[in-house]
């Protein structure tokens, strides 16, 4: 439950053609630290040229974000046209399952992206769905990141260790 099934370096080591192979058609995405830093209010050029692509091979971005604030993932997802759910609870599953009613999708058609273990990954298994982890965008910033990166290494190299290609 605490180890994904592929690891990259960004999001952008992921293959849209390759989740479609895979059956994938929604792609469940952290917003902070995986698609763009804290903070960065939009989608960068970057951003939206890979959710394009995504959608070029019949996947549907959809924003889980643990963000408190609702007008951050809101703001966001407004302007990369993607649904989103704002204040998610990760790792509860319920979040997952309602994107997944929302899009139509099953698990077996979901897989989720994000940098953290204890949220991201562990939700994503959880509801049963194919765990993609990715390194943090940044630390700086939060000493709080720190601990919790460090806390989460152990199951980042066993991730590694054991991930299959896409």
């Amino acid at each position: 439950m605490l180890t994904a099934h592929w690891s990259g370096k960004t999001i952008y080591d992921i293959d849209p053609a390759a989740l479609a192979r895979r059956g994938v058609r929604l792609l469940l995405a952290d917003l902070d630290n995986t698609l763009v830093p804290y903070g960065v209010p939009e989608p960068t050029q970057q951003v939206r040229d890979w959710t394009a692509e995504l959608q070029k091979h019949g996947v549907t971005l959809f924003v889980l974000s643990n963000n408190r604030h609702p007008q951050r993932p809101e703001r966001f997802c407004k302007a990369l046209g993607v649904p989103y759910i704002g204040h998610a609870g990760k790792p509860k599953p319920g979040s997952f399952y309602k994107a997944m009613e929302q899009m139509g999708c099953t698990p077996a058609q979901t897989a989720i992206v994000g940098d953290q273990i204890f949220t991201d990954i562990l939700g994503g298994s959880r509801a049963g769905v194919t765990t993609l982890l990715v390194e943090p965008i940044r630390l700086a910033g939060n000493p709080g990141r720190y601990l919790r990166y460090a806390a989460e290494w152990p199951f980042r190299a066993l991730t590694k260790r054991r991930a299959k290609p896409l």
